[in-house]
């Protein structure tokens, strides 16, 4: 076998199990090694299907931490009756990227949240894709794909949804978002074809939700809690649970909502360099604001290059690293939507 990826999971099994989506591989070292991708699900009394998802960027780490965590919770609500439906958890979905503490696999240099819809007979990260697609993200109603801004960036806690074609769907899509009680959300208009996972999703039919908890590839109180807090309000408002699970001491937010369509929300390196920031994310900014400084260390004579906000609203992202090659993006100002 050197296609595809192993799905042993029962679906239709009421309980706990714990499983591996299995993935042949061969490296130097082994010809015939598997990739094996650790897979859990809790399934109790009749009631929707969630897919809780983290680790698709390996290094972006909350949702991965409290998906570790609610694995034993889930279990014990499960076996006192208090599960009303099934949940499906992959705390490490790109694993070999999360072992590696890369954003991108190892294996292949593949991205997986730009390689859906993928290709069974593809590289490693093609057939994660692939799998998710076709084979799991179906058998959900709810796929909530959990990120953060990684090591290169710090990004403000923020949930996400795409816009859907189907006014039902959107308005689920919403209720779900305002239940994370995140302080910040934005609705997205990737499209339908666009190679992520949460477009994946829709493709399969389910409500997608996304979210950014942190940035850094650190964690904070502050982006732990947030992250409990969203995971914990999706299943409640999805109906499986009756309170929550997960502990957090998260005040819930009345969402703001932002918008990012725009080329011009973005600052990008315009040539090597360092980049020394005004700003930091959460700010409120104006156009002509100074986002920051762009200095040439090879010409340390020539004055620093002001970079300036073309669009107001909210800082949501910045660059972490100072330094910076062309087309790396150092800041995005996410603007408030008129709702």
């Amino acid at each position: 076998m050197h296609t595809g990826v192993h799905v042993a999971l029962d679906f239709n099994r009421v309980g706990f199990q714990s499983d591996h989506l299995v993935m042949p591989v061969s490296v130097d070292r082994s010809p015939y090694w598997q990739a094996r991708i650790p897979v859990f699900r809790v399934r109790g009394g009749d009631g929707p299907s969630v897919l809780l998802m983290a680790g698709n960027h390996g290094d972006e780490y909350e949702g991965c931490m409290a998906l570790t965590r609610i694995l034993p919770l889930l279990k014990s609500a499960q076996e006192a009756g208090r599960l009303k439906g099934a949940v499906t958890v992959l705390p490490y979905v790109n694993l070999p990227a999360v072992m590696a503490a890369r954003r991108c696999s190892p294996l292949d240099g593949g991205n997986l949240n730009r390689a859906f819809p993928g290709d069974p007979a593809g590289g490693p990260t093609q057939r994660i894709a692939h799998c998710l697609e076709q084979d799991l993200f179906p058998k959900h109603d709810i796929v909530f794909d959990l990120h953060s801004g990684g090591t290169s960036m710090a990004h403000l806690p923020t949930g996400l949804i795409e816009e859907y074609a189907d006014p039902a769907k959107q308005a689920e899509a919403e209720r779900l978002l305002s239940a994370m009680a995140m302080p910040y959300a934005f609705i997205a208009r990737n499209g339908a074809e666009a190679p992520t996972s949460m477009a994946g999703a829709i493709r399969a039919g389910a409500i997608a939700i996304s979210g950014e908890f942190g940035g850094g590839a650190s964690l904070t109180p502050q982006s732990v809690a947030l992250t409990a807090q969203a995971i914990n309000g999706v299943l409640v408002a999805a109906g499986l649970l009756d309170a929550p699970l997960l502990p957090s001491t998260a005040t819930p937010h009345r969402t703001v909502f932002l918008t990012l369509n725009e080329y011009e929300q973005a600052i990008y390196a315009p040539h090597r360099g360092w980049f020394e920031p005004a700003v930091e994310i959460g700010d409120t900014v104006r156009p002509g604001d100074l986002a920051g400084h762009f200095a040439d260390f090879e010409r340390p004579l020539d004055p620093p290059v002001a970079l300036h906000v073309a669009r107001a609203g909210v800082v949501m992202s910045r660059r972490l690293h100072v330094d910076c090659l062309p087309g790396d993006c150092l800041l995005q100002v996410g603007k408030f939507a008129d709702r």
